[in-house]
């Protein structure tokens, strides 16, 4: 087994365990906000409902992503955990709006709330919401897929502080506004947390460039003794990391095997310096019209 692959098994079997405590975490609120009447605990539920969905999801494309290229998808299955960011980070937006107007309704008509169930409660989601950061940590910062998912896990742990800093003021204060407030505060900051992956996932789905310094990469280029010009340049990105770039080089009248030799300079400076994964290039003597470094 590749060193990838098992990466991609130890990951997934993180990401299993972390799907279970979000089961456990869900029906516990859910059961504990109907009882105490709190809609902090609800609204909770409901995120980390939706979180679970996003775990497993992130466990299905983390298993999908690490399928091998073949004839029918010769790029491979990277995107499948770009996908499932976009839909997890989506769908939590979509919560995040629904929580503020239950939450503003709440607030014109507040209802009596068990402080002490919400504590309770809130303290057993704490617990392990704090296990299943613990167990995405390392991975988030690898693969925007996870980091969707450890985004989650980090937003519903900072709703069960909230939740129980919200019941000890019922408790001791009988400030029932607080329960809808800390919603609210819930809500604001999943939708801040999402809109940064959605911008970088449609990126991705759109092939949009990567940010990368192209009259630098040109300048560099056009240093190659033989190198005339280059233009008809694209570049797009499978996943996070994986950076294709495409260009025609305008060269002197020489033979193949010389022509290989300018490839491996190119290659040389695109994979060391920027880090494109793969080069595609197509050397010409005096063929495009349109010589501008980006043309259709």
């Amino acid at each position: 087994m590749s060193g990838h692959s098992h990466s991609h098994a130890y990951t997934g079997k993180r990401v299993f365990w972390v799907a279970l405590l979000k089961v456990f975490i869900t029906v516990a609120e859910a059961v504990g906000g109907i009882l105490s009447g709190s809609l902090a605990l609800l609204s909770d539920a409901v995120h980390n409902q939706s979180d679970t969905a996003a775990v497993v999801l992130s466990y299905i494309a983390n298993k999908v992503a690490g399928r091998a290229k073949d004839a029918k998808m010769t790029y491979g299955y990277k995107r499948a955990e770009i996908l499932a960011a976009f839909v997890n980070s989506a769908v939590l937006l979509a919560i995040s709006f629904v929580l503020l107007f239950e939450a503003y309704k709440r607030l014109r008509a507040p209802e009596v709330i068990d402080g002490t169930l919400m504590i309770a409660v809130a303290l057993i989601g704490l617990v392990a919401d704090f296990l299943s950061v613990f167990l995405l940590q390392k991975d988030a910062h690898k693969s925007l897929n996870i980091k969707a998912s450890y985004l989650h896990l980090i937003s519903d742990t900072i709703s069960s502080v909230g939740v129980l800093a919200g019941g000890i003021a019922i408790k001791l204060w009988g400030f029932v506004w607080v329960d809808p407030l800390v919603t609210v505060l819930i809500a604001l900051y999943i939708v801040k947390e999402t809109m940064e992956i959605i911008r970088k996932t449609v990126n991705i789905l759109m092939q949009s460039a990567p940010p990368l310094d192209y009259e630098a990469i040109k300048a560099e280029i056009m240093k190659i003794d033989k190198v005339k010009n280059i233009h008809h340049v694209h570049s797009w990105m499978i996943d996070e990391k994986t950076i294709h770039f495409e260009a025609h080089i305008d060269v002197d009248d020489m033979p193949l095997s010389e022509v290989e030799k300018i490839y491996d300079q190119i290659e040389k400076v695109l994979k060391g310096r920027y880090r494109i994964s793969h080069v595609t290039l197509q050397a010409e003597v005096d063929r495009c019209y349109d010589k501008n470094i980006f043309n259709i």
